[in-house]
């Protein structure tokens, strides 16, 4: 029974082997001729599409702005220079370079020696030319007495000849006697003449005095003007620079001695292209009054100041290009003069722009947008001006269109995209998307069988991959180095 039942399993099994033989054969001979037999037909081809951020275009009044570099000026410089020379024998404690000084205070004394000998000069010169005026003016009204008096015996003359000349006539009086009267009438007309000269002089004299007192006081008001010149003070309130100058130097006149600056009064004067000029006047021609911003980046901290343009320069300038456009500052904390500071000029008003990122545009002057089948569409536009990594724009069908952020080469015309909507971008935040469950499964399984990403990235990107919104850029990333 035992070699029996054995003998029975070896059958049943050699049966099975040969079944299992024989189908076998049957599938390679069908997979033989299935390939003999099908046709040569191309593979269908799979599209590929591409995922890209869209902005949606919204016409909006936009105020440009201009930068350029420019450099803070002091609106008030005083240089101080000694009138006269001389030797200095006090200098303020606070004339150095960097002190700051208050209006009126004394900075430098120089020794006044010989100009209070030159006043004093000029004092006594005056009283002599006053007690020349009081002479003369005594002296003139000596001379007119003098010639009142020698009038009156004039008139006297006169009559005694008229009485001698009315004797005779009636016969009773002598011709010698009225010779003798007009001899003495005669002289006394001579004596009149004589007086009327030296009155002449009196009066030229007391002319002279006057002359001569007002040099007097003009000597004195420059002895005085002289001797206050000894003396330098501070005509504002300010900070001193360029000091070189110590106590005991024998200085010259008209030498510079140092240089006051009003720290708080400034204005930053900056350069901008004659195209640019063009965009600040108004329609009369003139400069409009714009705001500015002037902003000075420093380790640790950044200084910025408010303003408006106050003027421009009346000429080019020789060698130089464009105009040369000064702006007042206000709240100059921090700033000081001869600081290089980058301007913002705040431009006029544009109507009917739309502003983008600058990289929607191509060099063809055309962008990209979100046509019917989420299809790609060219669509030429005018660029009107450009503002950091902004472009504003205007084209015929551009508004509230969905335009194309970020071209790349593999974009263009008829190219079907998967857009990715991110309206926040739009306000200045990060350009970040939602996911649904299943595009977040695939890109998490598509980083995960990448080889090429070292192992502390690839933990990286599955970490954004797994937080609520993950950045477009990530995104497009992944799926164009996965192939769509």
């Amino acid at each position: 029974m035992r070699f029996l039942r054995q003998s029975l399993a070896g059958v049943f099994l050699t049966s099975l082997t040969l079944a299992l033989l024989f189908v076998a054969v049957q599938m390679i001979a069908g997979a033989v001729q299935d390939v003999l037999t099908r046709e040569d037909a191309a593979p269908q081809a799979r599209e590929r599409i591409f995922a890209v951020t869209v902005r949606h275009a919204e016409v909006e009044t936009v105020t440009p702005y201009l930068e350029a570099f420019g450099e803070v000026q002091s609106r008030r410089r005083l240089e101080l220079r000694a009138a006269l020379g001389g030797r200095v024998i006090t200098l303020s404690e606070d004339f150095e370079d960097g002190g700051a000084v208050t209006a009126g205070e004394v900075l430098v004394e120089l020794d006044p020696a010989d100009a209070q000998s030159a006043l004093d000069r000029a004092k006594s010169d005056l009283l002599d030319a006053q007690f020349e005026e009081r002479d003369a003016e005594r002296s003139l009204l000596l001379a007119q007495d003098e010639l009142n008096s020698a009038e009156a015996q004039a008139e006297l003359r006169g009559r005694a000849l008229q009485r001698q000349k009315d004797l005779k006539s009636r016969g009773v009086g002598a011709a010698a006697s009225v010779e003798e009267a007009e001899l003495a009438e005669a002289s006394a007309q001579q004596s009149v003449l004589a007086r009327r000269i030296a009155l002449a002089q009196a009066e030229s004299r007391v002319d002279q005095a006057t002359t001569l007192l007002a040099r007097a006081r003009i000597a004195l008001a420059a002895a005085e003007r002289d001797l206050e010149d000894m003396t330098i003070r501070a005509r504002f309130g300010g900070t001193l620079t360029d000091v070189t100058l110590v106590e005991g130097r024998l200085v010259s006149a008209n030498e510079k001695l140092a240089e006051l600056v009003d720290p708080k009064s400034l204005e930053v004067a900056f350069r901008v292209s004659t195209a640019q000029f063009v965009r600040l006047l108004d329609a009369e021609g003139d400069l409009i009054n714009s705001p500015v911003t002037v902003s000075l980046e420093v380790t640790g901290a950044d200084l910025a100041a408010q303003g408006r343009i106050s003027r421009d320069s009346g000429s080019a300038g020789e060698g130089q290009t464009g105009r040369l456009l000064y702006a007042l500052l206000e709240d100059t904390s921090g700033f000081k003069p001869g600081d290089f500071v980058t301007v913002s000029v705040q431009e006029q008003p544009l109507e009917n722009v739309v502003r983008l990122p600058s990289s929607v545009l191509d060099s063809a002057g055309t962008v990209l947008i979100l046509g019917k089948d989420d299809r790609l569409e060219v669509l030429p536009v005018q660029l009107i001006r450009r503002q950091g990594d902004e472009v504003l724009l205007r084209g015929r069908g551009l508004e509230s269109r969905e335009v194309v952020v970020g071209r790349t080469p593999l974009l263009g015309a008829g190219v079907r995209v998967r857009p990715l909507r991110d309206e926040a971008n739009a306000g200045g935040q990060t350009d970040m998307v939602e996911l649904s469950e299943e595009q977040r499964a695939q890109l998490v399984a598509q980083v995960e069988a990448s080889d090429a990403l070292p192992q502390d990235v690839k933990a990286r990107v599955l970490g954004q991959l797994g937080e609520a919104k993950v950045p477009a850029s990530l995104v497009r990333s992944i799926e164009n180095r996965a192939g769509g």
